[in-house]
């Protein structure tokens, strides 16, 4: 099996975030170290990482849906002692990993699992899956600045691609607006709101996919369904 692959099912981390930990040189097999992205591991192999010895598949497979507050980073840890959604989940026993992120001040749904596989393919470029915010924003959100976030817009250096958008309320100082998009650049959401003129005032993530947050409360998580995780899957 390859060297990613083991590690992503043995639930240390993504496989991108394993290509991360071989190139470092945090991975040993049978005490080698390794740093070559496509080595493989054979049966009998004593794999260690970060000086822990690992094993695949020797976890259950677990996945939820948390409610990520305002004021939590999405990593399992943060060199500046701030909140992780790491510290949410602490009654599960299997070490749990986000899918993809959201920034420290925007709230919503995120996939947490300690599956990498499912992690790898829900973040490859290559899976236009679309997430869905719903923002409050400054100001008028006009029809032109609607077509041009539809269009696509610079963020600097970066155009993005075609957004699905719908203004959902319009009061005299600000709007409240759905949009959906299929990147995830940092920041992404505020900056193309900040191309066309509006400011972002609140910004929650309600769904990815299908799979919607509902009244899932705030900080709170649940355990996927197995038509849930089925969905995921295949995409």
């Amino acid at each position: 099996m390859r060297l990613n692959k083991y590690i992503a099912q043995a639930g240390i981390c993504s496989r991108r975030k394993a290509d991360e930990l071989i190139a470092n040189g945090n991975v040993k097999i049978n005490g080698a170290v390794i740093t070559e992205m496509g080595a493989q591991v054979e049966n009998g192999d004593k794999v260690i990482v970060n000086g822990k010895p690992i094993e695949a598949e020797t976890a259950k497979k677990v996945y939820v849906a948390l409610n990520k507050p305002l004021g939590y980073v999405t990593t399992m840890s943060d060199d500046k002692d701030r909140l992780t959604v790491a510290d949410l989940v602490t009654d599960i026993p299997e070490r749990l990993f986000p899918v993809g992120r959201l920034d420290y001040n925007t709230t919503g749904l995120i996939i947490m699992t300690n599956d990498g596989d499912l992690t790898y393919s829900l973040t490859h470029p290559k899976h236009e899956v679309y997430k869905t915010y719903v923002a409050t924003v400054a100001g008028v959100v006009s029809d032109k600045r609607v077509a041009a976030l539809r269009k696509g817009v610079d963020i600097g250096g970066f155009v993005t691609s075609p957004a699905k958008v719908k203004v959902l309320k319009q009061n005299p100082r600000s709007a409240v607006v759905e949009i959906q998009i299929r990147e995830g650049k940092n920041r992404q959401v505020r900056k193309m709101f900040a191309a066309v003129g509006n400011k972002v005032q609140t910004l929650e993530r309600v769904a990815i996919g299908d799979l919607k947050l509902g009244r899932l409360m705030t900080g709170h998580y649940r355990k996927l369904t197995r038509q849930e995780i089925e969905y995921l899957k295949s995409l």
